[in-house]
């Protein structure tokens, strides 16, 4: 391959990460409706900026997904505290009324919303082009030039939003001082926790085959995970759980049908789906760390844990946020085309095989 085919390569991935980005994140959860998809045009500056922004400081930092998740987490708060200000707003989209507000946060919006960008804003889309460009996923797509603008455009799209979306929606509101500078605050130490703190990802690879019995290294590619790997579920055991562990949270977090406050609940009974949700990304993530690092992990795992809660995503699209027959049946079909498509990219991913021992121990990075 050529430098010429390797820059094109890099401009493609770059381009089609900014726009399944906010397909991901909106428009696959039904919002907005499928009549109303112009509202991309000012979603894709931030959302698709900001995630390939995020992508090229970790592949240039050589660090890996605990990092992309923290940066994910900054994203959120980029979106929701300083641009849209709907983490504080006692009136948008009346989240206020969710759960008592603690430090002048809408404190279950907040939950649930941050969390959220970190994983359907951030990681998803990232692994997605990740499997879409294999030969790729540890290297920047940007040059410095590239960075730069990206990070312009992707300031240039929260201002954007503040002005667009809030203007008509929230108009006049304007989240206090302390609120912005500890927004502010949040986004700084999360980005150095993310870029100076976190080990380096072929530090943790390091330190991993260290303590990694060799002949369970040697083993680890297997199609069959050897006794003291650590075992990984099939690809639709995963898949399942990915599905379960994406509704679960929404259904914890997000009122629907009728609801005023999450998972039916009323007055500080609230803190009980809260501390639920809480929970379980606590143990989505350890049992996630857990098997992507034992060895065993593939490109096949990873799309189907990212495949299932994709479309668990959108079947809680269709129950919390369609609001007509028609609406339902557009997000639907949506998310049957999604399916297929996760399916071709599936037919892409070869099945793990053997592989020579002396070469097998080496780490992988397929998975988050």
């Amino acid at each position: 391959m050529t430098t010429t085919d390797s820059s094109g390569r890099r401009r493609w991935a770059a381009l089609l990460l900014a726009v399944i980005t906010p397909l991901v994140a909106e428009l696959t959860l039904g919002n907005p409706p499928l009549s109303q998809i112009w509202l991309m045009l000012l979603w894709v500056p931030i959302y698709g900026a900001g995630t390939v922004l995020i992508r090229e400081l970790v592949r240039r930092r050589g660090a890996g997904w605990l990092s992309i998740l923290l940066l994910g987490i900054a994203y959120g708060i980029v979106e929701e505290g300083l641009a849209l200000q709907a983490l504080s707003s006692p009136t948008l989209y009346g989240v206020a009324g969710w759960a008592p507000r603690i430090l002048g946060l809408n404190s279950a919006y907040t939950e649930l919303n941050l969390p959220y960008h970190a994983v359907f804003s951030v990681a998803l889309p990232i692994l997605l082009v990740d499997l879409v460009f294999p030969g790729l996923r540890e290297r920047p797509y940007l040059k410095r030039t590239g960075l730069v603008v990206t990070g312009v455009v992707f300031v240039l799209g929260a201002a954007l939003l503040r002005l667009s979306v809030t203007g008509f929606i929230d108009p006049g509101y304007q989240a206090p001082l302390p609120v912005v500078a500890g927004c502010l605050a949040a986004v700084a130490l999360l980005a150095v926790l993310a870029l100076r703190v976190v080990p380096r990802a072929s530090q943790l690879a390091s330190s991993t085959s260290q303590t990694v019995p060799h002949s369970s290294r040697t083993a680890s590619h297997s199609s069959a995970p050897a006794a003291g790997t650590g075992a990984v579920p099939g690809s639709w055991a995963v898949a399942a759980f990915g599905g379960l562990v994406a509704f679960g949270y929404l259904a914890l977090l997000f009122p629907f049908g009728g609801a005023t406050q999450p998972a039916f609940t009323r007055g500080n009974w609230v803190a009980v789906p809260m501390l639920a949700a809480a929970a379980l990304a606590v143990v989505a993530w350890w049992l996630i760390r857990r098997w992507t690092t034992s060895g065993a992990w593939t490109d096949r795992h990873s799309l189907a844990l990212t495949g299932g809660a994709l479309v668990a995503h959108t079947a809680f699209g269709v129950l919390a946020n369609a609001a007509t027959l028609t609406e339902r049946a557009e997000l639907t079909a949506l998310g049957l085309v999604m399916i297929g498509l996760l399916a071709l990219l599936g037919r892409r991913s070869p099945a793990p095989a053997a592989q020579p021992a002396e070469t097998a121990h080496r780490p992988r990075t397929s998975g988050p």
